[in-house]
């Protein structure tokens, strides 16, 4: 069977995604979103009691079961403290280096629904008035704040916006499409991942394509913080497939240009035989590929495992340079990795 990818699609995904904040735990907006695509795609789809999505796709066989998943769940941060002068202290969600997000735009939403802009500074920003001891302080939660764009000078000022602690802060991502087929953004780990996801489901659909076996598609909204895909995995789950980012750079083997198919990570090997078939899927049908080991990785097959899980377990995805910092891609490792997916559903 034939099927036509649809790259200006799966930009329309990404792009959208891209724009609605969701780090770990303010998830609801943009499950929101996907819920309204894929009720438009007439797709077929369950709720977990953790706002994880999970659309089935039936197959000839529904006792042995493949299920992908995709975390649309990002870094971001949470008020901790709101400071003597108005600012707000802040605590990371995810694991991020600091002098990734300094001097960076954000926006604080709040329990009552209000978003405020501002910046993350250190406490000491401007070389003109802190000099070296500026450009030597250690970039740290504790030396970090917000500054609201408020006209703010005290603790009672900010609380009386409706600022409290806990409220979430969003980075701006500062998405970027160039017309060479780069992506530029935060929060391509993992949302270029949901993006092909979206638009594997809507070809299945479209293309009346049944699967060899049920197949899973599951959107989980923890992975950054380790337990996203731990519980409610559909029951007949036999091979866990992590769709995540490959992480090219100094020392590794993986490409922006290709899918990258992972043989180890921080939790230890993958299923060797499902690597292996993997591979040969892109083998057969020319699809760029890279191999590679993650020391410093974690995915939602590793939590699934972890959890005590009985599947074969892999992770794929689009090789991310500068992961969990200002991340970049290729819409070529976009489109080998749902290549892999949509060839793979069809393999036996």
């Amino acid at each position: 069977m034939s099927i036509s990818y649809d790259e200006n699609k799966l930009k329309y995904y990404l792009e959208k995604l891209l724009t609605i904040s969701s780090p770990t735990g303010y998830t609801n907006n943009i499950m929101k979103y996907i819920k309204e695509e894929l009720t438009n795609l007439n797709a077929k789809f369950t709720e977990t009691n953790k706002g994880a999505l999970i659309v089935t796709i039936e197959g000839d066989d529904s006792s042995y079961q493949r299920t992908f998943s995709a975390h649309v769940d990002t870094l971001g941060a949470m008020v901790k403290e709101i400071k003597s002068n108005g600012a707000l202290c802040l605590i990371p969600v995810g694991g991020y280096m600091m002098t990734s997000i300094d001097g960076e735009n954000c926006v604080v939403e709040t329990l009552e629904g209000k978003s405020y802009t501002g910046t993350v500074q250190t406490i000491k920003p401007s070389v003109h008035i802190s000099g070296d001891e500026a450009r030597d302080l250690k970039r740290i939660p504790e030396n970090m704040e917000v500054i609201l764009d408020e006209r703010v000078s005290s603790k009672s000022e900010t609380e009386a916006l409706g600022i409290n602690i806990g409220d979430f802060i969003c980075l701006d991502t500062r998405t970027t499409f160039t017309e060479k087929g780069y992506i530029k953004s935060r929060y391509l780990d993992d949302k270029a991942s949901v993006a092909v996801l979206l638009h594997a489901i809507e070809l299945m659909i479209k293309n009346n394509i049944k699967p060899l076996y049920t197949t899973n598609f599951f959107i989980s909204t923890y992975e950054e913080v380790g337990h996203g895909a731990k519980a409610a995995i559909p029951e007949n789950t036999k091979e866990f497939i992590a769709v995540d980012m490959g992480a090219p750079g100094p020392g590794q083997n993986s490409s922006e240009y290709a899918v990258c198919i992972c043989a180890k990570d921080s939790s230890g090997p993958y299923d060797y035989d499902l690597r292996k078939t993997l591979v040969n899927v892109c083998k057969k049908n020319n699809i760029e590929y890279k191999l590679d080991i993650y020391p410093f990785y974690g995915s939602d097959a590793s939590a699934a495992l972890g959890a005590g899980w009985d599947v074969r377990a892999a992770l794929i995805g689009p090789g991310v340079f500068a992961s969990h910092a200002y991340e970049r891609t290729h819409f070529d490792a976009l489109m080998a990795t749902l290549d892999l997916i949509i060839k793979y559903s069809m393999f036996k």
